[in-house]
């Protein structure tokens, strides 16, 4: 396959939105990040002090979550959004609550999602919406639904998953008519089913002409694949358009705690190198132009970055085909959002907010991410050197 034109490698395009004293405090954030006893011990210690309310959140708000989160509220993201608009990227705002547990946690949930489509209606720099189930519905309801389905349930559980349908419809009528795309984001694979169902249900009420919404498919499940063929050939069979944001997953050592707590088969494959695989085959069966789908490339993987280039090289789809997107979480993989966008590719960041104490899990899981996947942290540790002996700074303040 022929080389992309584009260059992954050139950190000046990275960080050119970022200053030196930021460039030194992202160092500084994954020096520690790559250490992983201290990533094991944190998210304890961190929930332990927020519960007796010690004076903690001044320390996050100015390291881990000025980081990775664009801030408290919808309005304090304008100056990342800003940033990441001088650099060619697209931002996905992303209300980054999650786990309530009551109708009015759910319906504030909702309202907020409808918030960002209002708020950012004639802002072409905001293309996508995003959300949670589990913000939205009550984790064991949709455990319950994934396991016995929703014909099973009893009267007040029935009312209880009418009330997320409307949800979700409200948040997908909202965003259609505003001409903005959804996103559905993926969760554990025993709430995913539920997931599932809502997703394909809206897809085939909005995905005739394009796709307007988006499920996510998290490549490291072994039956990842297999699902991704499933979904083309509906799509195909229905004559709607799959929307497939594709990533590799989120919750690994909890779906194998799990697997092994309960006595079942782990879900997940069981080395790197079979998850990469799987996502980058699903990568090739996505973008074949007969499949119909539209893909959003959620991935810090640069190879898999690479491939998508190329492969839509050989489908002959321009840069900016509306067709593909590629997005990355605000914070990591600079290398590859930026030089996407720079080369003319539709490139975004997610752009998560909410308050402090709200977004831990989802900071935790980014901690936790940048250890678990293999080289993740010092990679990007190793691209933040490069541009500051590239801006000739030393490592020091």
């Amino acid at each position: 396959m022929e080389t992309s034109k584009v260059d992954f490698t050139n950190t000046e395009i990275a960080f050119k939105q970022l200053p030196d004293g930021d460039l030194f405090k992202a160092w500084t954030l994954f020096r520690a990040i790559n250490v992983k006893p201290l990533v094991a011990a944190g998210p304890p210690l961190i929930n332990f002090a927020l519960k007796l309310h010690l004076p903690i959140k001044f320390l996050l708000r100015a390291t881990v979550f000025r980081h990775f989160c664009g801030g408290e509220t919808l309005e304090d993201c304008a100056p990342t959004m800003e940033r990441l608009r001088r650099g060619g990227v697209y931002s996905i705002l992303d209300y980054g609550v999650e786990g309530e547990k009551t109708e009015k946690g759910f319906e504030a949930a909702t309202e907020e999602v409808l918030r960002i489509i209002r708020s950012t209606k004639s802002n072409k720099d905001v293309p996508f919406c995003v959300f949670k189930l589990t913000a939205i519905a009550r984790f064991e309801l949709l455990e319950k639904v994934s396991e016995f389905g929703a014909e099973a349930l009893d009267a007040h559980s029935k009312t209880e998953w009418s009330q997320v349908w409307q949800r979700v419809e409200r948040i997908c009528d909202a965003a259609v008519k505003a001409e903005k795309l959804v996103m559905i984001d993926a969760e554990e694979t025993w709430i995913q089913p539920a997931i599932d169902l809502l997703a394909t249900a809206m897809m085939r009420q909005h995905n005739s002409e394009h796709a307007k919404i988006y499920t996510t498919i998290q490549m490291y499940r072994t039956q990842g694949l297999e699902y991704v063929r499933s979904l083309l050939q509906t799509g195909k069979s229905e004559g709607w358009h799959p929307g497939i944001k594709l990533v590799r997953g989120a919750y690994m050592e909890k779906e194998r705690l799990r697997a092994e707590r309960m006595g079942y088969p782990s879900p997940i494959h069981e080395t790197k190198a079979a998850t990469d695989h799987a996502y980058d085959q699903a990568l090739k069966m996505i973008l074949k132009s007969q499949s119909g789908a539209f893909l959003c490339a959620g991935t810090h993987n640069s190879d898999s970055t690479l491939l998508t280039t190329q492969l839509m090289e050989a489908e002959k789809l321009p840069c900016n085909s509306s067709k593909v997107w590629f997005a990355q979480l605000l914070g990591m993989s600079d290398d590859l959002t930026f030089n996407a966008a720079h080369a003319g590719y539709n490139a975004a960041k997610y752009v998560p907010y909410g308050p402090i104490a709200a977004v831990m899990p989802y900071l935790f899981r980014r901690a936790q991410e940048n250890t678990s996947i293999a080289g993740q942290s010092g990679r990007e540790l190793a691209l933040i050197e490069r541009e500051l002996r590239r801006r000739n700074l030393p490592r020091t303040p």
